[in-house]
């Protein structure tokens, strides 16, 4: 069986941690919050679990809750004493704990790169497990079967509750969208001037893409990206040259484009049927509704084509 890739800058929220913390293996700290009945996971058992990792100065670093779904892998063995998989063997499904891991070790031992924040001697990852399905002595074959199975039913549950998110969303922010037949959801904040992108157009827009707990993918402001995190100084930060209804992004995106003029801000609220669907993308799950915020920088109209001339 191919081995799971960890899908893993670990996280969970909530739980905040105490000071009373017993002392595990090595250098790890750790403080039981919900001890259920149950078997502790083992090296191979599958895990699906929520979590969320911090600096000890509580600077959010990552947070499965943003994503709306939980991180999944395959236990392994400990890769120095007091390591995460060690604190995971501690866990049975439905536990949930906070964890303090000495980071110099998770740097040399597992490459984690050093958080830019924090001189503090400890990450502290806060896990509640979701599930376990214990590898012990299935085949590979069974034991992937289960993992599936499992699979399927968060991708069934996902898809059957993302129109209940959009609506709570929506009423959590007291928004009044249009709603086009497609099932785009849009606000437009501000009308700018003159005509609408037409397709072929040439347009040139700055967006901030976003999952509905806020969390921003994507931006092309420079400012929004070091404010949410995620600036990286490789990349230029500027307005998106694209040509309108062309096929050159998600339909949702292209739908929205086509609604703007010169100067116009609007917030998309994209389906996933108008986004990436069930399969995801780099990072976005498989159902999974985006937030655009959009400014219309410019409009550069399409070429009119010359009528051919008649011959005599």
């Amino acid at each position: 069986m191919k081995k799971l890739v960890i899908v893993l800058g670990l996280a969970v929220t909530g739980l905040t941690a105490c000071n009373n913390f017993e002392k595990g293996e090595g250098d790890m700290l750790y403080k039981i919050h919900t001890d259920k009945a149950g078997a502790t996971i083992q090296e191979g058992d599958f895990i699906a679990f929520k979590a969320t990792e911090k600096t000890e100065g509580d600077s959010l670093l990552y947070s499965s809750y943003d994503y709306d779904r939980p991180s999944l892998m395959i236990k392994e063995k400990s890769v120095f004493k007091g390591d995460l998989f060690a604190a995971l063997g501690l866990l049975s499904e439905g536990d949930s704990a906070t964890f303090k891991i000495n980071i110099d070790s998770m740097v040399q031992k597992m490459g984690r790169p050093m958080p830019s924040d924090t001189t503090k001697k400890y990450l502290v990852y806060t896990i509640k497990i979701d599930k376990v399905i214990p590898k012990g002595k299935l085949t590979d074959s069974l034991f992937r079967g289960k993992i599936d199975e499992y699979l399927k039913a968060e991708m069934d549950l996902a898809k059957s509750s993302e129109a209940k998110k959009v609506k709570a969303y929506v009423a959590a922010k007291s928004l009044k969208p249009t709603v086009s037949a497609s099932g785009l959801n849009y606000i437009i904040s501000n009308p700018g001037s003159g005509a609408k992108a037409n397709p072929g157009d040439t347009v040139m827009v700055n967006y901030t893409g976003m999952f509905l707990s806020g969390k921003v993918f994507d931006t092309s402001l420079a400012e929004v990206a070091k404010k949410a995190g995620t600036f990286n100084p490789q990349r230029p930060y500027e307005p998106l040259k694209l040509p309108a209804g062309m096929n050159s992004s998600i339909p949702g995106f292209e739908e929205g484009l086509l609604l703007l003029s010169k100067g116009a801000k609007a917030t998309l609220i994209i389906p996933s049927n108008l986004a990436y669907g069930e399969q995801g993308n780099q990072g976005i799950p498989p159902f999974t509704p985006l937030i655009f915020e959009l400014e219309m920088v410019n409009i550069i109209p399409a070429k009119a084509v010359a009528a051919p001339v008649a011959k005599k």
